[in-house]
């Protein structure tokens, strides 16, 4: 039994080092230089700006001359990501704000807070996400309220913001994650059952990702605002940091070394969120700092209307896309 047991080990461990082989070394189209216009005089959103992807795109922004504002969760992390980036770009306009995605209270209180202080919104990069079970405490998965629900919530909260400041963006971080995703409607927001709920769970978030885009972007049409969902590629970040400590022997050094650096994976993010002439392209999900197609669950417009319905009735929101689903 023991060598049976030690054996399905070994087998399991090549699978995940041949797939990550796989994913570094495949073909991709090279991405165009990316040179950031002038940014002066924009300001920009970035949640999870205190690490990984986040703090390089919040860092590019500042670079460019943007006003960024660092939404994130811890105040120690987010105030020491602000400092760093002024000092690597010597571009005073970057501060933090809190926000904890994992409270809806959180969510409200850093939006007034941000229309109180900031008179303008033209970027919002809706990139934090986590991987984890657990419930919060408004009762719902935490990795779906986290990744969807709360960014829902607060690019809501901010539309008028960013409709009065247009032309403006707003980009959400996906994944090809969205592929394995099949959102439960009646059940939205708890937990999926089964030994991988985990996984499925975070699958399910990535994929009301790209729908949440999709419908953003009908909804918006015409008002000079405009929406992109993206996939970073596997990057080389701390989402992955609540994984079963049976796996996180083989997965952090095939994180290390076969996965693509913040930097990399922040290039997309930077793309859409920049570069001119993409307006007629909102809605689409990008990889590669190019459109690409989504699985077929991603390109389901009746199921974005229905998660968009849904995830306002959720959240206690006025309906916006007129008569809720039953």
């Amino acid at each position: 039994m023991g060598c049976c047991w030690w054996w399905w080990w070994w087998l399991l461990g090549a699978v995940l080092l041949l797939l990550c082989a796989l994913l570094r070394s495949a073909p991709r189209c090279p991405a165009p230089p990316l040179v950031l216009p002038a940014l002066r005089g924009r300001t920009a959103i970035v949640t999870g700006g205190s690490g990984g992807i986040g703090e390089a795109v919040a860092r590019e922004l500042a670079r460019g001359g943007a006003r960024v504002v660092l939404a994130t969760r811890n105040a120690l992390r987010g105030e020491a990501a602000a400092r760093r980036i002024r000092r690597d770009t010597g571009n005073p306009e970057v501060l933090f704000m809190p926000l904890d995605l994992s409270s809806l209270h959180s969510v409200h209180t850093f939006a007034t807070a941000f229309l109180q202080r900031e008179p303008h919104l033209h970027l919002l990069i809706n990139n934090a996400g986590v991987s984890a079970g657990g419930t919060t405490e408004n009762g719902f998965s935490l990795t779906f309220q986290v990744n969807h629900l709360g960014h829902f919530l607060l690019t809501q909260l901010l539309l008028q913001r960013l409709q009065s400041s247009a032309p403006s963006r707003v980009v959400i971080v996906t994944s090809s994650a969205h592929c394995a995703g099949r959102l439960r409607m009646a059940e939205l927001g708890r937990s999926p059952p089964g030994p991988f709920a985990a996984f499925q769970d975070y699958c399910d978030s990535k994929l009301a990702n790209m729908l949440h885009a999709r419908q953003l972007a009908a909804t918006l049409q015409g008002t000079g605002v405009t929406a992109y969902a993206v996939h970073p590629g596997f990057v080389n970040t701390q989402l992955f940091r609540h994984a079963p400590l049976w796996l996180q022997p083989l997965w952090t050094p095939l994180s290390r070394f076969c996965f693509r650096s913040a930097a990399e994976g922040a290039r997309t993010v930077l793309f859409c969120a920049t570069q001119d002439g993409l307006e007629p392209l909102s809605g689409h999900y990008f990889a590669d700092c190019r459109p690409v197609q989504p699985w077929a669950q991603g390109r389901d417009d009746a199921a974005a209307r229905e998660l968009w319905v849904r995830s306002e009735r959720l959240l206690r929101l006025q309906p916006s896309l007129g008569t809720p689903v039953e």
